[in-house]
Order: structure tokens, then C-alpha cells, then sequence
């Protein structure tokens, strides 16, 4: 990457001063290289001098001369310095070394952007996670979008990723779901029911009753054991929910059942570990774990007076079985409502012996739907939430993921409707997937007309030197790194981010500049910048789980 190559050359610069004698070498290593936030402010920027100036008790301008003496022999790469403000030195670089970019952009091709940078570590990711109690809402399929697209960016960065889905199909609401259903289910038969206070509402529940009336009539009207319900409504549900997400794109390598943690002991074995290690105790009837001993105000009860668990325990015995399997990474990524027990289960980890550095929470905030500018709620026979199946019906998959992934994860989320439905390049998506369509089209204008297509090596890249076109090959020379950057931040927005930058840049230059003209040269150079920009979008696209289409 340009980058590490012009850090490369800082570092040699830096080295060079040491042997001189100009500064130590005690702040090796501590200066950056960055790409400046303003346009005219360089290349790059570094902050070398500032950083040398205190320990060296000079002035950092000084410094910052001595460094652009040392940088102006590597003609190879810089075309001009500038020293900035306090001593920031600007660094310009030499046309060729953006063009050059061409070269590794169609030599891997589908490859580019793609990196080893993860070594093959062992992550884990869980996301989805939803109770099988209901469709999947909207906030769910916000947070299976942001799980799908950071697996897909560190699975594109090396990382030996493993998607996990853990299956809640244990505790209370379970009992409530199977409730809800049998009161349906009576209710449906003409006979006398009562409904659960906080039962499960939608129409989705009388579906599930009307299941069991088409299977066993009325043999269960007098049986009191709710069991049949559950398993039903848990079984029919969950297929609803698997089938939203292979409409997403989205699979799951294993679905860890809760129940398994009660069944294979995990639950009281993890109660007796902490109870060994003094950090459990009895109060009002309660079983309480200590965690105002690992930084928390004050404890939390794990196992109420009735003898239920409360979701911690179980939650606290499935990260230590998340440990046991040797992950490297874990990463949970969960609605902003689990941001109270978060600490609370890392507390566990951490009593339990096992390092919760390891583990890496993302938490999204809410989605707000709008419509003609204010929120609205659509119109569901499913539940008495949005799902995601009726967003998908409306504005269909690639878009859903689209605005899913435009925010960070930690922003709240408004989805303008409207928006999303136009076909226009107002909407977002529409603009970044029409840049593809175009440059798929211009390439086919090309062949018609007969522009032989050359291979770069045989191409005069020098010609592509028009402003916008230098830009055009500064983005995607910053692809491959910012790839690396939204996978390792489990950022799947800058990815976003970077497809609307490129595009807008694309279509300013399709507006001003032709990519076919009178002159053979300069077609064939920038044809070969049209294939190397087609590369860019079709696995910026590909990586976060978006399609490429060739028209529109």
C-alpha cells in the first residue's frame, strides 16, 4: 500500500537524522502518517517534527526543515513538501505513483483488497441471536446485516471467522410463548381461555394454534402441560426466522441451544465454581454473584427466590463455553437493550478466570422507520412489530442491507422510506450500484465501437492525468487499507462510506470528462481505468454482502 511505502521512506528519513546526529532515536515509531481531512493539505501529512520537538526542546518548524532536506532526495515518490501550521510536513506525491495503482488492481482483480492480515485468528462472531418468539423485527435485522458484514470483512482480511446463533430456547419467555399459544388454540376452538398477561400478541400466534387444531382437533384442549405449545410455536417460528435470513444472504455455521446449558450441567457448574471462589451468596431467598468485586456498583442476582435463573447466569455459562472452544476473538454484537448486562457477564468471565480483553461487544442502537418525514408504523398481519420480511417486500434486500450498514452501529437509525424506494440517485444505493452499471455499460460501448481493450502493461497510464482521474486512483489506492480498517474496528460503514465516495467521484468524472474519445491513447488508458474502477465497486460490493448489477 502507498502508504506503508511512503511510512517506509519516513522511517528511513527518520534513521538518516539519528546517524546525523540531528535528533535521537528515543521517539521511533511514535510519529503518523495520515491522509490530511482537507484537499491542498497533501498526499499525506506527517507529525514527525511535532512529536521529535518536545524531547529534542526545539522548535518543531526547525525539526520539520530538517525533515523536508532529508525527504526531497526521494524523487522516486514525492513531488513537493509543504511545512503546515505549528510544523506539520505535507507531502505531495509524484503522479506515476497514483497510475501505478492500476497495475495490482487488474493483476488480482477479484483478490484486491484482500488481505492476510489476520493471520487465520480464530473469531467467533454471534449475532441474530432473537428469541424464538416472533418474526424477526427490524432492530434484528439491523443487527443481523452488522454481524453478516463484520464476519464478511474479517473473513476478507484473513481471520478464521465461525458465525454463531445462540438459540434462546430456554426460561420464562419460552413458557409464556407455549402460554400464549394455548389460550389461541382454545380460544380458537370456542372454549373458555385466558390470554397471559405479557403474552406474546399477532396474529403470528393464531397461525401457530390453527396448526395444532389441523393436527390434533381437540386432544389438547384439557391438557394443562404447555409443552406441545412451545415446541410447535418455538419449531414454526424459527422456521420463519431461518428463512428471513436466507432471504438476507445470511447462514450461521451453529446454532448453540440455551437449553443444552441446563441439560449438560453448565448452568450449576458455573453457580458452584463462583460459590468455590466466595463470590456467590444467599440473600432474601435470592442466590446473589459478586460483582461489585470486579468494578460494578453493586451485586446482581443470579438466581431469583423462586429458583428461576435470571438471564445472566445462563448468559455467563455460554461465554465460558464460548472459551472452552479455544476462540482467539469473540464478538457479540447486540441491540443497545443489553448494554446493562454486558459488564455483568464479563464480570462472570473474568471470575471465572478466562481474559474478557477477548471479548468485543457491539451494540446498535434503534431503527425509527419514516415516512413523508415522520415515523410510521406498516401496516402487519406478523406481529405487533415491523419484521423484516415486510421491509424486504417493500425495498428488497440489497437496499435493507445498504441502509442498515450507513450508520455506525452506534447511531441511531432512521430508515426514510421514501428514500429507499426511489430509484434515483438521491437514494444511496441506486448511486453507488448505477456507478456499476455504468462503467459495465461504457465498457460495452467500447467493445461495440471497437476500442480494443489493451492489457495495462501496454498502456500509456501517464495520460491519465486530469484532476479528477488522480483522485479516482487515490481512492482506490486507499481501498485495500480501508478494508483492513473496517474489519479490524468492526466498521461495516466505512466500507459504505467509501463505495459513495468513489461513486460520486465516478459520476462527476463520467459528467465532465469522456471515456472514448478521437484519440486511441488516451481511450485505451482510461478504459483501463473504467476495468480497474469496475474491480473496485464489484468487491467493495461483494465483501458487505451487496450485488453488482451490470444494468439499471
Amino acid at each position: 500500500m502507498i502508504r506503508q511505502r511512503l511510512k517506509q521512506v519516513i522511517d528511513a528519513c527518520f534513521e538518516q537524522g539519528v546517524s546525523a546526529g540531528t535528533w535521537s532515536a528515543d521517539l521511533g515509531g511514535h510519529y503518523t502518517v495520515e491522509v490530511p481531512k482537507r484537499d491542498g493539505q497533501g498526499d499525506f501529512s506527517t507529525n514527525m517534527a511535532l512529536i521529535l520537538a518536545g524531547s529534542e526542546k526545539t522548535n518543531p518548524r526547525q525539526i520539520a526543515t530538517q525533515l523536508v532536506a532529508l525527504l526531497e532526495e526521494e524523487t522516486e515518490i514525492i513531488d513537493h513538501l509543504e511545512i503546515a501550521g505549528p510544523g506539520f510536513v505535507n507531502i505531495f506525491l509524484r503522479p506515476v505513483v497514483w497510475q501505478q495503482t492500476l497495475f495490482p488492481i487488474l493483476k488480482q482483480r477479484s483478490d484486491f483488497g484482500l488481505s492476510t492480515i489476520g493471520n487465520g485468528k480464530k473469531v467467533m462472531v454471534e449475532f441474530v441471536s432473537a428469541n424464538p418468539t416472533g418474526p424477526l423485527s427490524i432492530g434484528h435485522g439491523r443487527q443481523a446485516i452488522l454481524g453478516d458484514a463484520i464476519s464478511r470483512l474479517l473473513t476478507a482480511t484473513g481471520h478464521d471467522v465461525f458465525r454463531e446463533y445462540y438459540f434462546n430456547d430456554a426460561g420464562r419467555q419460552m413458557r409464556v410463548l407455549g402460554e400464549s399459544t394455548r389460550a389461541r388454540y382454545l380460544e380458537l376452538l370456542g372454549l373458555p381461555s385466558q390470554f397471559p398477561e405479557d403474552g406474546y400478541q399477532g396474529d403470528y400466534i393464531l397461525d401457530i394454534a390453527r396448526e395444532m387444531i389441523a393436527e390434533h382437533g381437540d386432544s389438547l384442549k384439557d391438557d394443562a402441560d404447555v409443552a406441545p405449545f412451545t415446541t410447535k410455536a418455538k419449531d414454526l417460528i424459527f422456521k420463519d426466522i431461518s428463512g428471513t435470513l436466507e432471504r438476507m444472504g445470511i447462514v450461521f455455521d451453529n446454532y448453540f441451544n440455551e437449553h443444552t446449558l441446563y441439560e449438560d450441567g453448565h448452568v450449576d457448574s458455573v453457580v458452584a465454581e463462583l460459590r468455590a471462589k466466595g463470590l456467590v451468596y444467599e440473600k432474601e431467598g435470592a442466590t446473589w454473584f459478586k460483582t461489585s468485586d470486579f468494578g460494578q456498583e453493586q451485586d446482581r442476582v443470579i438466581i431469583k427466590s423462586t429458583g428461576e435463573p435470571t438471564y445472566r447466569l445462563p448468559d455467563i455459562a455460554y461465554h465460558r463455553e464460548k472459551f472452552r472452544r479455544n476462540f482467539d476473538w469473540l464478538i457479540n454484537v447486540l441491540g443497545s437493550d443489553h448494554i446493562a448486562t454486558v459488564p455483568d457477564v464479563l464480570a462472570g468471565v473474568r471470575a471465572l478466570g478466562y481474559d474478557d480483553s477477548k471479548v468485543t461487544v457491539v451494540l446498535h442502537q434503534f431503527v425509527t422507520l419514516t415516512r413523508d418525514g415522520k415515523q410510521v408504523k406498516m401496516s402487519t398481519r406478523k406481529a405487533t412489530f415491523v419484521t423484516v420480511d415486510e421491509l424486504l417486500d417493500e425495498v428488497g434486500v440489497d437496499v435493507a442491507r445498504f441502509f442498515f450498514m450507513m450508520r455506525k452501529a452506534d447511531s441511531q437509525l432512521e430508515f426514510d422510506l421514501d428514500l429507499a424506494t426511489k430509484e434515483s440517485q438521491e437514494n444511496p444505493v441506486y448511486y453507488v450500484q448505477y456507478a456499476h452499471a455504468r462503467i459495465c455499460s461504457i465498457l460495452r460501448q467500447a467493445e461495440e465501437k471497437g476500442v480494443k481493450k489493451l492489457p495495462v502493461q501496454d498502456v500509456n497510464i501517464s495520460l491519465l492525468a486530469e484532476p479528477e482521474e488522480l483522485k479516482l486512483l487515490k481512492i482506490m489506492a486507499a481501498f485495500p487499507a480501508m478494508i483492513e480498517d473496517a474489519a479490524l474496528g468492526l466498521a461495516p460503514h466505512r466500507a459504505i462510506f467509501f463505495l459513495m465516495d468513489l461513486a460520486g467521484q465516478f459520476h462527476g468524472y463520467y459528467n465532465k470528462h469522456k471515456v472514448i474519445t478521437d484519440d486511441m491513447g488516451i481511450s485505451q488508458s482510461r478504459l483501463c481505468l473504467i476495468e480497474a474502477l469496475q474491480v473496485v465497486f464489484q468487491n467493495g460490493l461483494r465483501i458487505v454482502g451487496l450485488t453488482a448489477p451490470e444494468e439499471m
